[in-house]
């Protein structure tokens, strides 16, 4: 298989860097697979002694083919970063497998990635890749499945696909009308257009957001696993636009994905358990904590 290089964006978090790359290193094929490490530089003096422990860490990070590490002299914000380090690989690579710093991976994410990486190559419609699934009900549903939102908790793309990426906000903003808003915001469960709007006043600069809404307008379909090969250990407080909340945890699938859906369009069962996921949110404070020890109990049994 032709392997598609791993890009990890690190900052100031040495602990949760380190619990990244050990949970890459257990995939199968990492030995297998290149190793793109881009360090932002700091940008308050406090952060620098926190950034100078990420890199002495990352420059022993052995147990790929190869590691490459760009130090960037100055602080690029993780959006500038994300969007120029994956630029870069994808002009020499044509394919890419983005993670970042506060991700745990499943032994199997790398072989899920890709697996859809090469099946899905020539399929222009298909336009991303995500490793990580919110904690639905899966009983019922297919291995895999195309699903609305981009997540980017652990994720791959193409050039073919990252070349419709529109960063300027002005430009995406006026392209959407109401029923496209309502669309775009998972027919109305959970609101996705407030954070265009955060970026449009300013207030918050997410790249991801604007990836989203480049693969909607262009129709794109994101292949998404039924189950997680991804948990988001960021929720501590520490990461960018991350507050404290376990609401997203999810058990991490412990076996290799094997299906991989042929009908190119997306699984309205997957649509509706969400829409239900997103409803159990919004609940008083007991009856979400219920529904995350119901679903801890879930996942342990299925693991």
């Amino acid at each position: 298989m032709n392997y598609a290089p791993i890009t990890l964006f690190v900052y100031n978090r040495p602990w949760h860097t380190r619990q990244t790359l050990e949970s890459l290193k257990r995939n199968v094929s990492a030995n297998e697979s290149s190793l793109f490490v881009y360090s932002d530089g700091a940008k308050t003096d406090a952060d620098e002694r926190k950034v100078l422990e990420v890199r002495d860490y990352i420059r022993t990070v052995d147990g790929f083919k190869n590691v490459s590490i760009v130090e960037r002299e100055e602080n690029f914000g993780l959006a500038k970063s994300i969007i120029t380090g994956v630029t870069e690989v994808l002009n020499n690579y044509g394919k890419v497998i983005v993670v970042e710093d506060d991700l745990i991976c499943s032994p199997y994410f790398l072989s899920y990635m890709n697996q859809a990486l090469s099946i899905y190559n020539n399929i222009d419609k298909v336009m991303h890749v995500s490793a990580y699934m919110y904690p639905i009900n899966s009983t019922g549903l297919k291995e895999t499945l195309f699903f609305r939102p981009a997540s980017c908790w652990g994720w791959g793309t193409w050039a073919r696909a990252w070349k419709y990426l529109e960063y300027d906000i002005h430009k995406l903003i006026p392209s959407f009308d109401n029923e496209l808003i309502h669309k775009f915001n998972m027919d109305g469960k959970f609101n996705f257009w407030h954070q265009m709007e955060l970026n449009r006043d300013g207030r918050i600069h997410s790249w991801a957001i604007r990836w989203y809404a480049s693969v909607f307008l262009n129709n794109g379909l994101c292949l998404h696993p039924s189950r997680s090969l991804v948990n988001n250990i960021g929720f501590d407080g520490t990461g960018v636009h991350c507050g404290k909340d376990a609401i997203y945890d999810v058990p991490l699938l412990s076996h290799q994905i094997s299906e991989f859906e042929e009908l190119l369009e997306e699984n309205p069962e997957a649509i509706k358990r969400f829409e239900d996921f997103m409803a159990t949110i919004k609940k008083p404070l007991h009856t979400r904590v219920l529904y995350l020890l119901k679903r801890k109990m879930t996942g342990l049994s299925q693991r």
